[in-house]
């Protein structure tokens, strides 16, 4: 994917009030930011998974006519760097799941040449004692394994992955145990409660750094510091190869920032071996 392209598509629906299935085309079209100027508006459709009367709707909430006047648009402002026939056409669906998993990491790795987000969400989570992590419905696996991990060097971590009434109190007393910062996981379809947890969390004071499937997720009005990772969407189910790699990669950072993690990842390879945990 060309980063520049992906950029104006940035730019082209930052301001604009979408819907989440208006999310969802804006996603696919980053995604193919190079391709999708060749698009018609039912292939624009079939790519993000909705109806193609979306698409058009989608075209006019941008301020254009309809999608053929906002495809000229993209033609103009952007470089014929692509064209017709595509490598995807010889790979099955399995295959072209894959391939759009490979091209997620692609566009995570761009995103990762300025490190200074990344760097910055080390530092607030190393920073909270105690730490919380939420993650709800398709999130919460990896809300549970950036968990798992982090709780090796980080001396108190706390998993939010249940919703309901009790959410609010277990912030509330977090909270008050000293916590500063959340992290949040959003993936697609994004319950309701995670908005709200967020608007709550907030409120409270805490600081939200959250990964989300894209920077136009219902989430981002309610994070002090969003990083995207999309997900694959090729198959039934989405995928999250790329959300659950930036989870390594922010565990990474905040071991930066905990001076003592070295230190307590040697202690618990001692503990284990001394209790046979694992078979070698």
């Amino acid at each position: 994917m060309s980063d520049s392209a992906a950029a104006r598509l940035q730019q082209l629906f930052e301001g604009h009030r979408l819907t989440p299935t208006q999310r969802r085309i804006a996603h696919s079209m980053v995604r193919r930011a190079v391709d999708v100027p060749f698009l018609s508006s039912v292939e624009l459709a079939e790519l993000a998974g909705v109806s193609q009367p979306s698409v058009t709707r989608f075209a006019v909430a941008l301020g254009f006519d309809g999608y053929p006047a906002l495809r000229r648009h993209l033609r103009e402002v952007t470089p014929t760097e692509s064209g017709g026939g595509s490598e995807k056409d010889a790979y099955n669906e399995y295959q072209q799941a894959v391939q759009g998993e490979i091209e997620n990491l692609r566009h995570l790795s761009e995103l990762l040449a300025d490190p200074a987000p990344i760097e910055r969400a080390g530092r607030l989570l190393a920073a909270s004692r105690p730490l919380l992590v939420l993650g709800l419905r398709a999130a919460s696996s990896q809300a549970r394994g950036f968990t798992y991990f982090a709780a090796k060097v980080h001396p108190d971590v706390r998993l939010l992955d249940e919703g309901g009434t009790m959410l609010a109190d277990r912030i509330d007393a977090a909270r008050r145990a000293g916590a500063s910062t959340l992290l949040c996981f959003a993936l697609p379809r994004h319950p309701k409660e995670v908005v709200e947890a967020l608007e709550y969390a907030r409120s409270a004071g805490l600081t939200v750094v959250t990964v989300a499937d894209s920077a136009f997720a219902p989430v981002a009005g309610h994070s002090d510091l969003l990083i995207p990772a999309a997900v694959g969407t090729g198959l039934a189910f989405d995928t999250a190869c790329a959300p659950m790699l930036l989870g390594r990669v922010l565990l990474e950072a905040m071991c930066d920032d905990l001076p003592d993690a070295q230190a307590r990842l040697e202690a618990f390879d001692a503990q284990a071996a001394a209790r046979g945990l694992f078979i070698e």
